[in-house]
């Protein structure tokens, strides 16, 4: 099973994606945590308007909650945790915010990594 989900990432990996495709961005959170306050306060009423959250909507879980269906690389330890999502397989990850200029380029990263395609035009 394991070999499986290692197959379906490589694959996901080497396959340019275009933005119709089940793409969201996974946020792991829990009550009182410092980071997710900023960036709910930075990021989170600016985030679905940008070409990268309708490229990606972000979808939320409390870490401590039921676990989404997601195949993910690794546990998930630190909040927040942002998981690129791709058809179910995280194909990417930002641990903790770094703050509003850092994530916004460790987004655009994660996207180029994951080969999908960012619609600037809408």
């Amino acid at each position: 099973m394991k070999l499986l989900k290692t197959l379906m990432v490589l694959l996901l990996a080497l396959t340019p994606v275009a933005a119709g495709a089940d793409t969201y961005l996974l946020m792991a959170e829990e009550e009182g945590c410092y980071w997710c306050g900023k960036w709910d306060e930075e990021i989170a009423h600016i985030y679905p308007k940008t070409a990268e959250g309708k490229t990606a909507p972000l979808r939320r879980f409390e870490l401590h909650g039921k676990t989404p269906d997601v195949a993910f690389e690794k546990s998930i330890h630190f909040t927040p945790t942002f998981i690129l999502v791709q058809n179910g397989v995280e194909v990417g990850r930002i641990e903790g915010y770094p703050g509003e200029d850092f994530f916004w380029g460790l987004l655009g990263i994660m996207f180029e990594r994951a080969k999908i395609t960012v619609d600037q035009t809408g």
